[in-house]
């Protein structure tokens, strides 16, 4: 009997060891030892979309040290990629170019497969002529995480910046228009058409009437797409140039760039534009 009660004694303190073995898998897991990415993790089951989505946080060097400062936020669209390509790159200009440190938010799928609904969250218009997912993800964003984020961190909710390539670029222009105060900077990288209204033409639907202190970035690479490389040089000519906009518009041409590697170029020069770095 007795031995029996330490074998199961021995049983329950194993079990309690795996358990604490893991316990950090709920948080971040094996990102916790990948500095340049670590932060946070957590599930987000969106009523407006009736989808999951994974949500990883970067957060900036010395922010438990500094417990008194805010910090802007930057949102990354197709997070599955572009959060571990830019989290880091993000650090990086810190170092380099004096950008000021940030919380990143990576908006996931989990996959690339069918899970991944950015061909419908991204699109306002669908092929067929059906509405697509851009304004149920829109209103995700608005009441759902980044409420979320602003409560859970220590956020400026002024300097909230929204990135998007290809798709997620198109996506960008859709929020920019639909809710110009959202974001302080919004970043389309190499934007597919799918916006329907002429957004990349530079002509077109009215914009809304008002005025934010805000800036839209469109950057093209010269090697993109024909389509996307002509639609975006039209912009730059046309829509850019218009003084009755909700915010400040730049088109940055990036020379050899193409539609998707050359993101961390396009997110180095267009943050240097939402914030420039102070002059000694």
């Amino acid at each position: 009997m007795r031995a029996f009660a330490i074998g199961l004694l021995l049983l329950l303190s194993a079990c309690v060891g795996v358990a604490q073995a893991e316990e950090p898998a709920k948080g971040i897991g094996p990102i916790a030892h990948l500095p340049a990415l670590a932060g946070d993790y957590f599930p987000l089951d969106s009523t407006q979309t009736n989808s999951r989505y994974h949500i990883f946080v970067r957060l900036p060097e010395g922010y438990a040290e500094r417990p008194e400062a805010n910090w802007p936020v930057v949102y990354l669209l197709d997070g599955d990629s572009t959060f571990p390509m830019l989290a880091p790159q993000h650090l990086f200009l810190t170092y380099d170019e004096g950008l000021p440190e940030a919380i990143i938010v990576g908006i996931a799928y989990g996959g690339f497969g069918e899970i991944n609904r950015r061909g419908f969250d991204f699109r306002s218009v669908l092929e067929g002529g059906g509405e697509g997912g851009s304004p149920a993800f829109l209103r995700m964003l608005e009441q759902e995480l980044l409420p979320k984020i602003d409560a859970r961190y220590r956020t400026d909710a002024s300097k909230r910046v929204l990135v998007g390539q290809s798709r997620g670029g198109s996506f960008v222009l859709f929020a920019a228009v639909q809710m110009p105060a959202l974001f302080h900077g919004l970043i389309a990288s190499n934007p597919s058409p799918d916006y329907p209204d002429l957004l990349l033409h530079g002509v077109g639907q009215d914009m809304p009437d008002m005025r934010t202190n805000g800036l839209l970035i469109l950057a093209s690479g010269s090697r993109d797409r024909p389509l996307l490389r002509h639609e975006a040089l039209e912009w730059s000519r046309t829509f850019a140039t218009r003084g009755d906009l909700p915010w400040r518009a730049k088109f940055l041409d990036i020379e050899e760039g193409t539609h998707a590697a050359s993101l961390p170029e396009v997110y180095r020069r267009a943050m240097l534009e939402i914030f420039p770095p102070k002059k000694d």
